[in-house]
């Protein structure tokens, strides 16, 4: 029993445990009828890459003789980055290329499952409208239908059935549910004047623009300022910061820490204070204004990766695992596993995109000492599939839903876009793993059984919903390892970062971890840059005109 209570207690956090065991007359609560499974990302696959030359391991032994193949290109990594890439290189009539992806489906933290009442998402669920700077992206999501217009600012509109409806947010606060994330209830005058003063720096920050004009943040990074001053910001942590700005308003913190953990995976004294500013304001357009529109779907930002892998169509080979890459001057070498068979298979190509996670890149290539370093949260998101609603308390049920002193994120509702408001429904539950350190939480988050998973959801879940329980019949659980890049202090602004993107040779590079930030956003942006890269690289070199001869 003292094991089980330590798992619970790690899972929701002491304090919440105490509150259920309360109203639980101390026991903890258990739910045998509930059935479901643990699910996520082929780890043992994956280990196959870290594992290359050790005791045990495979090694370049193993493809001596091995079939071996030739495309004029190849991707690596079917997320978001390598399957933007892909659609890219299409849109550009260059379709001699081939895309490999170790999972059996693309889609990486944008995953998402088909069953139940609806589709539901297992990693990444929204996408903030752009901006219209961010003409690439405007151009996928004309394509996807998303968009209606522009408004008196000239900003790009969403179409009606993909913005988020309301009501889009509530916050659990005090025994009731409350409109919006701040928890105004009881607020003092102290607390208010404290959030005045940071939505007022925050202000500061969205009217900033560099000598060049550009924003201080917007969306891509790529778009953003480099000025000194604004990336002074990368330099302390959001804790460090608020306190420079004599901001310590208990539920200000709360905000901020929710922020920090919902973008990044990281606590607040743990953040760099560029990536908490950012968080609001490369998604406002005008100071007091609010920030942009949200766009959602029911299978998340799976809906974006089905109409990417579209593009790409039967270029893609899944269930194939890449465990080295290494380039001459006469091309690309790539060793990879059949992940089925085991069958050892080696792909030559001219070109070839890394869109693979920073760590894995590393492993790719085998590099070491001074390359970038950094950081990854672990995340674990439950889906669980009610026969009917629970009872609510307050403000009703919206597409986010969270629970103040809760350490997960709460929930959102996959069908809430489908204007579904009775019956049965899906709550895609959210929760990051923030412990002080990061390959500890990710052993412990691997062997926590289903059945501690499962109690520990429906224990955080049953403050805001005692009834939840009886209502629940099918719950799964999926474990993301190496979920997202962490925006720690320093890292933003690195020599090493910028370093990361730069293309080596016949190899270019793709993934959100180049941004140091996981948005799709940022997937797309590099993804993008590194195709037109490769094809500015494939073009035939420009004639000079003084080197024409006459006719």
């Amino acid at each position: 029993m003292a094991s089980r209570r330590d798992a619970l207690r790690w899972i929701v956090g002491a304090p919440l445990l105490a509150r259920s065991l309360a109203a639980c007359g101390g026991a903890t609560p258990r739910a045998p009828h509930v059935q479901g499974e643990l699910l996520g990302q082929s780890l043992d696959v994956g280990h196959r890459v870290r594992d290359l030359g050790q005791p045990g391991g495979p090694s370049l032994g193993d493809f001596r003789g091995a079939p071996e193949e030739r495309v004029k290109l190849a991707i690596v990594g079917g997320g978001p980055a390598g399957l933007s890439a892909a659609w890219r290189l299409t849109r550009r009539g260059e379709l001699d290329y081939q895309l490999f992806e170790l999972e059996s489906e693309v889609g990486g933290t944008s995953a998402w499952q088909e069953t139940g009442v609806a589709p539901h998402p297992w990693g990444a669920h929204y996408l903030p409208l752009p901006m219209k700077e961010n003409v690439e992206l405007l151009g996928l999501l004309g394509e996807l239908g998303a968009l209606d217009g522009v408004d008196a600012m000239g900003e790009p509109m969403g179409s009606e059935e993909m913005l988020i409806r309301e009501p889009e947010e509530r916050v659990f606060y005090g025994g009731f549910w409350y409109p919006g994330l701040y928890p105004y209830a009881g607020a003092s005058e102290d607390d208010l004047r404290q959030l005045r003063r940071f939505r007022a720096e925050l202000d500061r920050w969205t009217r900033f623009h560099d000598a060049a004009g550009r924003r201080a943040f917007t969306i891509p990074r790529s778009l953003a300022s480099d000025d000194a001053e604004v990336m002074a910001l990368d330099r302390v942590s959001a804790t460090d910061w608020l306190a420079q700005l004599g901001l310590n308003s208990p539920r200000l913190e709360w905000l901020v820490r929710y922020a920090c953990r919902d973008d990044y995976g990281l606590e607040p004294h743990e953040t760099s204070a560029w990536a908490l500013v950012f968080y609001w304001a490369s998604r406002t357009v005008k100071p007091g204004h609010d920030t942009r529109d949200l766009l959602a779907w029911p299978e998340g930002n799976g809906r974006l990766v089905k109409h990417l892998r579209r593009a790409a169509g039967d270029r893609i080979r899944t269930g194939r695992v890449v465990l080295n890459v290494e380039q001459s001057e006469g091309g690309v070498t790539l060793r990879m596993l059949d992940v089925t068979s085991g069958r050892p298979l080696i792909v030559h190509a001219e070109r070839a995109i890394l869109a693979t996670p920073h760590f894995v890149t590393r492993k790719l290539l085998g590099l070491g000492a001074g390359e970038l370093e950094m950081g990854y949260g672990s995340w674990v998101v439950a889906n669980l599939h009610l026969e009917s609603r629970p009872v609510e308390r307050g403000f009703p049920l919206a597409w986010d839903n969270v629970p103040h002193g809760s350490e997960a994120l709460g929930y959102v509702v996959a069908t809430h876009q489908l204007d579904l408001d009775r019956g049965p429904s899906i709550f895609t539950w959210y929760r990051p793993l923030t412990g002080r350190d990061p390959a500890d939480e990710r052993r412990r988050m691997l062997d926590t059984s289903f059945e501690e998973w499962r109690d520990g959801v429906l224990t955080d879940l049953a403050i805001p919903h005692p009834d939840l329980g009886s209502r629940v019949r099918r719950l799964d659980v999926w474990r993301w390892g190496h979920a997202m890049p962490q925006p720690r202090v320093g890292l933003l602004s690195s020599a090493s970062l910028r370093r990361a993107r730069e293309a080596r040779g016949r190899l270019h590079f793709a993934h959100t971890d180049l941004s140091g930030m996981a948005l799709f956003e940022e997937s797309f942006d590099h993804g993008l840059r590194a195709a037109d890269e490769l094809l500015a690289a494939l073009a035939p070199p420009a004639t000079s005109a003084s080197a024409v001869e006459p006719t």
